[in-house]
């Protein structure tokens, strides 16, 4: 909780690859008085983060440890195979599973597309990161399977990437943690589910209650010096 001392902000994590900038400049604009502070966080940490606090919210990747966290998610990502240009694949506009049977298939420590069971032949050893697994695709270990914003942020001239048409997705999603949905928290999330400035929480607001008129008077006829009506003549 903010002390009532302490001017409101907004702390937003997110993991590699995902880009916030638009939900961002529309909070500026909407909320200039709120500073929002970006903070980029590791895959293995972005549940942690919203859920211990560290942050009013992540932009994290599903399937993850969603206990005790609200999720929602926001949209899925092309999975892609990152090869070098060389490679066969690099020929085709689109592969599958089967076309990577010979590969070596890196498997990264921060991997988050929740394999049930892993393509292609399995390395020595995992990467620690995504970021390590790309300089051994570049070294021609072996072949990589990723989201494809993870693919354009490692984007190396000597490498490519090619849709994989039936791997698992990945689905990017807001989280922030159960006990508590704050104010701010719900601006934010108006935001990224594209709610005009003019909504409230999503939800149509009433519209004022028209006043009632007050009734007529009826017009009081003029009385004579004594008190009385004056007879028309």
């Amino acid at each position: 909780m903010t002390s009532p001392d302490v001017p409101p902000s907004f702390k937003l994590a997110y993991v590699p690859g995902v880009t916030p900038d638009k939900w961002v400049r529309i909070w500026r604009e909407r909320l200039p008085r709120v500073p929002i502070e970006l903070v980029q966080v590791a895959p293995g940490e972005a549940a942690g983060t919203a859920r211990e606090g560290r942050a009013d919210a992540v932009l994290l990747r599903l399937p993850t440890d969603r206990t005790g966290l609200h999720a929602i998610p926001l949209y899925t990502e092309t999975t892609v195979a990152v090869v070098p240009k060389d490679h066969l694949v690099a020929a085709a506009d689109e592969v599958s599973i089967e076309d990577l049977t010979e590969d070596v298939v890196l498997h990264p420590l921060d991997d988050t597309l929740g394999w049930e069971q892993l393509p292609g032949r399995p390395a020595i050893e995992r990467p620690a990161t995504t970021a390590d697994a790309i300089q051994l695709v570049a070294a021609g270990v072996g072949v990589l399977v990723v989201p494809q914003s993870l693919a354009r942020l490692h984007h190396r001239r000597d490498l490519t990437y090619r849709p994989l048409t039936d791997a698992p997705q990945s689905r990017v999603a807001l989280s922030w943690p159960e006990e508590e949905t704050t104010d701010l928290m719900e601006q934010f999330i108006g935001i990224v589910r594209g709610r005009t400035v003019n909504s409230t929480r999503g939800r149509p607001q009433p519209e004022p209650a028209k006043k009632k008129k007050p009734p007529a008077r009826k017009p009081v006829p003029a009385r004579g010096k004594r008190g009385k009506p004056r007879r028309s003549r």
